[in-house]
């Protein structure tokens, strides 16, 4: 499917004229025509606006069919309980560590990043033996 009739089906369900996406996008009712019409194809900034002024989200602007697509059945990631931080001591000091972060400058982060780098390539070498 086009994206132009894609939108112009949207727009005539919800019963709005070009005049009122040009209100609602502040985009011009002749630049609206030629999307519909296939003459111009919008950038992706376009879309949003006409996903706003359609009140729709905008990925329902890229699907083909009368009915949305079904959301992926995305894999599980490893479960909180298994990640550090995630609870007991671990979380306190992780939130020790948020706390002290965020008090430190641009240049102290980088000073601590560049010694923990150290401190890693000397583990590797050190399990190397």
């Amino acid at each position: 499917m086009v994206i132009g009739d894609r939108i112009r089906a949207i727009r005539e369900a919800k019963k709005l004229s070009q005049g009122d996406i040009e209100h609602r996008a502040g985009l011009l009712r002749c630049y609206t025509s030629r999307i519909e019409n296939g003459h111009t194809v919008p950038s992706l900034e376009t879309l949003e606006k006409f996903a706003r002024a359609l009140e729709v989200p905008l990925y329902q602007l890229f699907y083909d069919g009368d009915e949305p697509p079904k959301p992926p059945r995305l894999p599980r990631s490893r479960n909180c309980e298994d990640l550090w931080g995630a609870s007991g001591r671990d979380s306190r000091m992780l939130g020790q560590f948020c706390r002290a972060l965020a008090r430190m400058t641009d240049r102290h982060r980088q000073l601590l990043l560049a010694a923990a780098r150290g401190m890693a390539r000397r583990s590797r070498s050190f399990q190397n033996l």
